[in-house]
């Protein structure tokens, strides 16, 4: 998602963008993706493994959100659900692994 930081980390979300910010971010370039690619939209979302089922629901025309809202809410909270479990399970540097 090119108009997006390039390193998802607390510190971007924290220190530059808020929240509301981000997620209006990542909408527009959701939109853009349903206008032009659905199928490079959806690919993206296999990558990220945000939820299918999630998806099928935001996509539904039972669905109480706009799609696009819908869908990069579900993109936000994978990425911070990403960086929560980085935390939980930051490991030490492999020692002789330095590039």
């Amino acid at each position: 998602m090119d108009s997006l930081p390039q390193e998802f980390s607390t510190e971007v979300i924290d220190n530059h963008l808020d929240e509301e910010a981000l997620l209006q971010m990542i909408e527009d370039r959701v939109c853009l993706l349903m206008e032009r690619d659905m199928d490079l939209l959806m690919s993206y979302l296999y990558r990220l493994d945000v939820e299918e089922a999630d998806i099928h629901m935001v996509l539904s025309p039972v669905g109480s959100a706009i799609p696009s809202r819908g869908l990069a809410s579900l993109i936000l909270k994978r990425q911070q659900a990403r960086i929560d479990t980085k935390k939980k399970y930051k490991q030490s540097p492999i020692e002789g692994w330095e590039f």
